[in-house]
């Protein structure tokens, strides 16, 4: 299998900043808002070298979407940034209606998704986003697993067309991806080839995914590792030439498992071809405060959860 380095830890919404700041230089289109979190969100660049792109909108966030939405009727390129929670569950109505049933080339930008929020508890660490976003007809969904490709996203969204969710993390986590990567929306990525097993992973848990499918190498088990890193529009063509090799396959995702990546793969399969599936996520839980690893640890969204969904979906094939 193909190994893949640690180039040094860092957090997926810098990515996102540093991303915002190249599309300032490039795009003369592209403008900012943020619900009062700049720090957070990593705009400090953007806002830096175009300060007359970026709106503060303030504690506001339902406000946010509907100025956001109204800018594109002027040719702007919005990009929202807040905190997942507040960028889906605050302002669904907003998006719903402002935003996605009229197709507004909105770029809501979502940081301190999942439990890896960590401290600040169950309220801010939302678990069902994914699900809320991709149900919207139109709507892209996209949940790098690192820095680089967090920045590659946050570039290549900006030339496509219709609204997109970007979802992104608080945590350094491992950098590994290339620098120089083309991201493509709806183009899985196949990281390590295998016969026996597929591992499907988005977001965090595709470094963990890399760091299972070693262990089970050393256990004579060959995992195949796909980056889901857009569940909508879903790859299935390359899930589906996978699974026909390796017979079953787990999906893992820093998401309820309910309406996650999981389900959209159960749900393809279903209809092309059955295949047993193990899924690793939440399982119908809120979090609660904690350190990001004591709770990817304790809700089973680490690589030791990943191993030990592999070995179950072994005995089903």
């Amino acid at each position: 299998m193909k190994k893949y380095i640690d180039q040094g830890k860092n957090d997926t919404r810098s990515g996102f900043g540093a991303g915002l700041a190249e599309l300032g230089r490039s795009n003369p289109n592209v403008v900012a808002l943020c619900a009062d979190l700049v720090g957070s969100l990593k705009m400090e660049k953007f806002i830096e070298e175009n300060p007359e792109r970026f709106f503060q909108i303030g504690i506001a966030e339902a406000n946010m979407m509907g100025i956001a939405a109204g800018l594109t009727i002027g040719g702007k390129i919005p990009f929202t940034g807040t905190f997942a929670n507040f960028s889906t569950g605050r302002v669904y109505d907003q998006i719903r209606q402002s935003i996605a049933y009229s197709g507004k080339n909105v770029k809501i930008c979502a940081s301190h998704a999942g439990v890896t929020l960590g401290e600040d508890g169950a309220t801010h660490q939302i678990l069902e986003d994914i699900g809320m976003m991709k149900m919207l007809p139109g709507m892209t969904v996209i949940n790098p697993c690192d820095y680089n490709q967090t920045k590659a996203a946050t570039i290549a969204i900006a030339e496509h067309e219709g609204p997109v969710y970007l979802r992104f993390g608080r945590p350094k986590v491992a950098n590994f991806t290339p620098v120089d990567q083309k991201f493509e929306i709806g183009k899985a990525l196949m990281l390590s080839e295998g016969t026996d097993v597929t591992i499907v992973a988005t977001g965090h848990l595709v470094w963990e995914a890399l760091i299972a499918a070693e262990s089970l190498e050393k256990q004579g088990i060959s995992a195949e590792v796909i980056n889901i890193h857009t569940i909508k529009p879903f790859d299935g063509e390359a899930v589906l030439k996978s699974v026909k090799k390796t017979g079953c396959i787990v999906s893992a995702e820093e998401h309820n498992y309910l309406g996650g990546l999981g389900e959209t793969v159960a749900g393809y399969l279903a209809t092309t071809l059955p295949t047993p599936q193990e899924f690793v996520g939440t399982k119908d839980t809120f979090g609660e405060s904690g350190t990001p690893e004591e709770l990817m640890s304790k809700y089973g969204l680490d690589n030791k959860a990943i191993e030990k969904a592999v070995l179950k979906v072994l005995k089903r094939k």
